[in-house]
C-alpha cells in the first residue's frame, strides 16, 4: 500500500522544516512523560490538572457532554427533513463478517468493555488529544497481534482503500511522533481505542468508534448506508522523514486544494471569504480561538455548537471555482467507499445554493491558514496549528488539523435513527 500520494514540489521543500522545532527532551514535561504509560499519563493529567488551560478545556468538555444531543446548526435551530434512508452500496456483509471475526477473538471481559448500546451517549466521548480522557473499548497497543489485526480488518472492510491508507498514515505518523519525543507508550501507531455500538448486523443499525491522537472516526451503519461523522484527522508533523515509513505524508490534498481555491477567487470574493486577516486576530470575539482547537469550531464535544455562515457563497462562484469546492469535498469524503462517496457528493452539490467558504489568514504559497466549507448538510474545517509537541509558537504547515461534521443532527447517524425506527414500524404493520 502506497504511503505517499500527490506530494507537490512545495510540500517536498517543506519536509524537514519541523526539525527546527524539536523539543528539549530533558525538560520536565518530557522526562515525566517518558516514564509513564497512557493510563498513568491520563491519571496524572486529570488529578493534577496540568497544563491548566488543557485541564480547563477538559472540564468544559465534560459540561458540554451533559447537554442532550442536538447537532451543530448555523442558527440554533435544527432543520428537519435533510437526510433520507438510501442504498449507498456499503459492503455490509463484509463489514459484519469482519466485526464478527473481531468479536470472536475477544474475552468476555474485553467484549463487555467494548460493546455499548446503539443509543449510548458514549458515542460522543471521543477526543483527539493524546490524553486518554475517555478510556472505553479496547486499546490496540494492549491487544494481541491477532485481535489488533482483527480491529484493523474492520476498518479496512468499512473504509475505501484510499481512506484506509489515510487512516493508517495518521497512525504511523503518530507513532513517529512518539519516537521523536521518546514517549512511545503514550503515542504510537496503535495508541487508539475501538468501541462497538450495537451488534454487527446486515439489517439493523449499529456502528463503531475508533479514536486516539489525531485520528477519530465515528461510523454509523444501517444496511448499505453509512454515516462517517464526526471525524477528525491531524498530524504533527504531517510527514515521516526517517525510518521504516519514511515518505508517509497526509492531508496534502486538503491543503493544496483549499489554497488553490482561495488564490483563484477574484479579489472581491477573496475579501468576502477572508473573515480574519490574521490567524489569531485581535478582531476575533472572545472564544473564537482556544489553545486546543485554535480556529476549529466543531471539534470534540462541540456536538451542539452554533456556527453561523461566514464568507462567500459557493453559488456566487464561477464554475471553475465550484469545481475546486467539489474537489475539496471529495478529499474530505475519502473515508467513504466510492459508491457511498458519490451518493454523499450528490447531496452536497444539491445544497451549493446554501454553501459558504470562509478563510482566516493570508493566502500566499507559504502562509499557514484556516478554511471552512459549510452548508446545511456538511461542515469541513482545515487548520494549520502552532506546536503542541513541537516548539513553534505560531501556526505552521507541518501541523494540521482537519475535521468533518454533519450538521442539523446528522452526526452519529442521529438524523437517520427516527427514520429507521419508522420504516421498521411500517414494515411490521405491513407484514402483519
Amino acid at each position: 500500500m502506497a504511503d505517499v500520494v500527490d506530494t507537490p514540489p512545495t510540500a517536498q521543500a517543506q519536509e524537514g522544516e519541523y526539525r527546527k522545532h524539536l523539543p528539549d527532551l530533558t525538560s520536565p514535561r518530557f522526562t515525566t512523560m517518558q516514564k509513564q504509560d497512557a493510563h498513568e499519563y491520563a491519571k496524572a493529567f486529570i488529578q493534577g490538572g496540568m497544563p491548566p488551560w488543557l485541564h480547563g478545556l477538559y472540564l468544559h468538555w465534560r459540561k458540554l457532554f451533559q447537554e442532550p444531543f442536538k447537532g451543530v446548526t448555523n442558527d440554533g435551530h435544527v432543520r428537519p427533513g435533510l437526510f433520507t434512508l438510501q442504498d449507498e452500496g456499503m459492503p455490509i456483509a463484509a463489514i459484519v463478517a469482519a466485526a464478527d471475526a473481531l468479536i470472536a477473538t475477544l474475552s468476555p471481559s474485553q467484549l463487555a468493555a467494548t460493546q455499548y448500546h446503539i443509543d449510548s451517549p458514549e458515542w460522543r466521548t471521543w477526543s483527539n488529544p493524546e490524553f486518554l480522557l475517555s478510556n472505553k473499548g479496547i486499546r490496540l497497543d494492549e491487544l494481541t497481534t491477532s485481535t489488533r489485526d482483527a480491529v484493523m480488518a474492520v476498518l479496512a472492510a468499512t473504509l475505501s482503500p484510499e481512506g484506509y491508507a489515510k487512516a493508517v498514515g495518521a497512525m504511523r505518523i503518530n507513532g513517529f511522533l512518539g519516537d521523536l519525543v521518546g514517549a512511545p507508550r503514550i503515542c504510537n501507531e496503535f495508541s487508539y481505542n475501538f468501541v462497538l455500538f450495537g451488534s454487527p448486523s446486515a439489517t439493523a443499525p449499529w456502528g463503531f468508534s475508533f479514536y486516539g491522537h489525531h485520528l477519530c472516526l465515528n461510523i454509523f451503519l444501517h444496511k448499505t448506508q453509512a454515516v462517517i461523522s464526526p471525524w477528525f484527522t491531524g498530524a504533527e508533523p504531517n510527514v515521516i522523514d526517517a525510518g521504516l515509513h519514511a515518505g508517509t505524508r497526509i492531508l496534502q490534498a486538503e491543503e493544496r486544494l483549499g489554497l488553490a481555491l482561495m488564490q483563484a477567487l477574484p479579489p472581491a470574493q477573496q475579501a468576502a471569504a477572508q473573515v480574519y486577516a490574521l490567524l489569531r486576530d485581535p478582531a476575533m470575539p472572545r472564544g473564537r480561538w482556544n489553545h486546543d482547537d485554535q480556529r476549529h469550531l466543531c471539534g470534540a464535544y462541540r456536538d451542539n455548537r452554533v456556527v453561523p455562515y461566514e464568507g462567500v457563497s459557493v453559488a456566487a462562484m464561477a464554475p471553475a471555482h465550484r469545481v475546486l469546492v467539489e474537489a475539496i469535498l471529495e478529499a474530505y469524503l475519502v473515508y467513504l467507499p466510492a459508491v457511498a462517496r458519490a451518493a454523499r457528493m450528490e447531496q452536497l452539490r444539491a445544497w451549493f445554493h446554501e454553501t459558504y467558504f470562509c478563510w482566516i489568514g493570508a493566502y500566499g504559497d507559504e502562509d499557514p491558514f484556516y478554511y471552512r466549507i459549510q452548508s446545511p448538510v456538511v461542515i469541513v474545517e482545515f487548520d494549520h496549528h502552532s506546536g503542541v509537541f513541537l516548539t513553534n509558537s505560531e501556526p505552521a504547515k507541518f501541523h494540521i488539523h482537519t475535521l468533518l461534521r454533519t450538521p442539523n443532527g446528522g452526526d452519529y447517524g442521529m438524523a437517520l435513527r427516527p427514520l429507521i425506527a419508522g420504516s421498521e414500524e411500517q414494515l411490521f404493520l405491513w407484514e402483519g
